[in-house]
């Protein structure tokens, strides 16, 4: 059945895209999972047949590509660890499109978006009270970057193992919600691989942009992406990526985070309460 969209919708996925976009650049993680919220309640896209499906779908294409376009600045840095990424989103390729099946054969109705508002209130949680390694997006990140070569160790057979395992068990739990679960690679990388946080966050788009546009992919062989919406969230996100990168450096990190969490964990709720008509 064709989806049919008004042109004001169409506005509202621009500016759905500049705000988490925004968010990435400003706090450099977790944007991404407002992305399904906004299409479904902003954009006003909740009532579409197969909704819940539709939305995970497009924003999934969506994160995925700004991913890869917002890795283009981390890889002229040399700030990706190519073998470790390569690892992880090889393996974890596998564990997204399993996910991403999971995900599709789950009830479009109150099942799926209980979850993945479950998993908005945990994951807000986790922002909020985490404590970062390093000052990385501030002007404290550049010496990082120029000695993360000789801080980040060697691969070993058993480093490769425990890489391979978290790749497979971020690209499941990423496929399944469609988001880019940037939030849990970055931490996944740090601990499996031990690598630096500024070269984590670097190497994590590249799992990220592929855990992304393989479930998209995905669903977009079930029927379930709007393609120019997803594009659409993917020019806002480059506009929106800027200006949160150029106020990172003057705003307190731990501020940002801290009061990021906090919205998550209430768009969350709100979730919780549309499916349930708790609120109309």
């Amino acid at each position: 059945m064709a989806v049919i969209i008004a042109l004001m919708q169409y506005v509202l996925s621009i500016v759905s895209g500049i705000l988490v976009g925004f968010s990435l650049g400003l706090i450099g993680g977790g944007g991404s999972i407002l992305a399904v919220p906004l299409f479904l309640y902003f954009v006003g896209l909740d009532t579409v047949p197969d909704a819940a499906h539709i939305a995970i779908g497009t924003t999934a294409l969506a994160v995925g590509l700004n991913a890869y376009i917002n890795s283009y600045m981390h890889l002229r840095k040399k700030n990706v660890a190519p073998r470790v990424g390569g690892i992880f989103a090889g393996v974890g390729l596998a564990g997204s499109l399993i996910g991403a099946y999971l995900g599709h054969i789950t009830p479009p109705g109150t099942d799926l978006l209980t979850y993945f508002a479950i998993a908005m209130i945990v994951l807000g949680i986790y922002m909020a009270i985490r404590r970062e390694s390093t000052r990385a997006g501030t002007v404290d990140e550049v010496n990082h970057v120029v000695n993360a070569f000789q801080k980040c160790p060697r691969l070993t057979t058993s480093t490769i193992l425990k890489v391979a395992i978290f790749g497979f068990i971020v690209g499941l739990v990423s496929g399944y919600f469609g988001i880019g679960g940037g939030f849990l690679i970055v931490p996944s990388l740090m601990f499996s691989a031990g690598l630096c946080i500024t070269r984590a966050i670097g190497t994590s788009l590249i799992s990220v942009g592929t855990f992304g546009v393989a479930s998209g992919a995905e669903y977009w062989y079930y029927g379930d992406v709007l393609i120019l919406i997803a594009l659409l969230y993917v020019a806002g996100g480059v506009v929106g990526g800027y200006a949160g990168t150029s106020l990172a450096v003057k705003v307190p990190k731990s501020t940002l985070r801290i009061a990021y969490g906090a919205i998550i964990v209430l768009v969350g709720i709100y979730m919780l309460m549309r499916v349930y008509h708790i609120i109309p």
